[in-house]
Order: C-alpha cells, then sequence, then structure tokens
C-alpha cells in the first residue's frame, strides 16, 4: 500500500508534514489550494479515516499513523480561527498523471 505525505503551510506560516498510509489523500486534497481551517479539518479526518480503513481492510488493523496524524492536525488547528486558511504545498507522491504532467 503507498504511503504519502502531504506538506502545508498554517495561517502563522509554518509548515507541517502529514502523513498518510494511502493516496487517498489526492482525493480530498490539492496542491496549490488554500483551505479554511476547519475545512481542512474535515477533509484531512475523512481522507486519513479513509486511509486507516483501507489499511484495516488489508491487514486487519488500523493505521495508528492516520489515527496520529489526525490529532496532529486538530490539535494544531484549534490554534487558529476556523476561518483562517491552510495552503497545501506539495504532495509526494503526487499522483501518476501529475507526475507525468509536471515532467512534460
Amino acid at each position: 500500500m503507498p504511503e504519502m505525505s502531504v506538506v502545508v503551510r498554517w495561517p502563522d506560516g509554518t509548515e507541517h508534514d502529514c502523513y498518510s498510509p494511502s493516496l487517498v489523500m489526492h482525493d480530498y486534497l490539492a496542491v496549490g489550494e488554500d483551505y479554511t481551517v476547519a475545512d481542512f479539518v474535515e477533509r484531512t479526518t475523512t481522507a486519513l479515516d479513509e486511509a486507516s480503513a483501507r489499511v484495516q481492510a488489508r491487514f486487519g488493523f488500523a493505521c495508528t499513523s492516520a489515527a496520529a496524524s489526525i490529532a496532529v492536525v486538530r490539535r494544531t488547528a484549534a490554534t487558529f480561527s476556523p476561518q483562517e486558511s491552510v495552503r497545501v504545498l506539495r504532495m509526494h507522491p503526487p499522483l501518476p498523471q501529475a507526475a507525468h504532467e509536471e515532467s512534460a
């Protein structure tokens, strides 16, 4: 199962690398996009819950790293106003099509 990381910039300018055990994050976030803190928390929580469920289905146990990522996102988000913006800076690995477009 491919792993990935999502690097975001919080409203105070700090950058954070969020781990996911699945490429599902691409279904919920896009590089270069801004999301309100509230929307970002909702999207990442949904994506990481889905990623953990994929691990559960494949290996028979939930992904504790996904749960830890959710906890960090929620804890960090709580220090900001829900309407402030979070920017997605990078996602690695990119989707195969996006990787092809970048090399063209």
